[in-house]
């Protein structure tokens, strides 16, 4: 007798979120968002800044980043054209505890838009959010809202075995420089 994988347990994508930070509004803005427009044929929203800061030259309010959310098929064909320019490598430190996971590349022209020397090159971040079926609706609806189980939530190992089955990724472990400082801390005086 075999046993059956509940279809309730699969992991899916339920959204990707394509960012461009550009860091000031204007003309830059607003060529990075006709980039995420060709890219994903959706009309981008804008992100404004939370608090100023001088040595940035950001005011509260002013417009610095802008995103698109995509659902769906289109999300799954984005997300791996992103994976792609990867080479389906991913560190361990991308997937969060939650059980979504996020990269960033370097160049938009990698994922096969043409150069063009009016807009420039910029670079994103993909966001991946996972979820199972009928999972977060439990959460976020208005009239019986509920917490999900501890059980139907995702975590950390179970996208990065998802990851390795579904895309045949590779993950690599990335390990601090000096173990005695962290993540490029100071060293505490006073400790051996």
């Amino acid at each position: 007798m075999t046993t059956k994988e509940n279809p309730m347990r699969k992991i899916k994508i339920e959204k990707v979120i394509v960012n461009i930070a550009v860091g000031e509004s204007g003309d830059r803005l607003t060529r990075a968002s006709k980039v995420l427009e060709q890219l994903t044929g959706q009309s981008p929203v804008t992100s404004k800044a939370k608090f100023t800061i001088r040595s940035f030259g950001i005011k509260r309010n002013e417009k610095i980043a802008t995103h698109v959310t995509i659902r769906g098929p289109r999300a799954l064909s984005i997300l791996e054209k992103g994976l792609k320019v990867k080479e389906y490598e991913l560190k361990e430190r991308n997937f969060s505890d939650t059980g979504c996971f996020g990269f960033g590349i370097e160049e938009h022209i990698d994922l096969g838009i043409k150069y063009d020397p009016s807009i420039g090159i910029y670079g994103m971040d993909f966001y991946a959010v996972m979820g199972r079926a009928g999972g977060q609706r439990v959460s976020k609806k208005k009239a019986k809202k509920a917490k999900i189980g501890a059980s139907h939530k995702i975590n950390k190992a179970e996208t990065m075995k998802w990851f390795q089955q579904k895309y045949d990724g590779v993950l690599m472990t990335g390990k601090p420089k000096n173990k005695s400082q962290g993540r490029g801390g100071k060293k505490k005086k006073g400790r051996k």
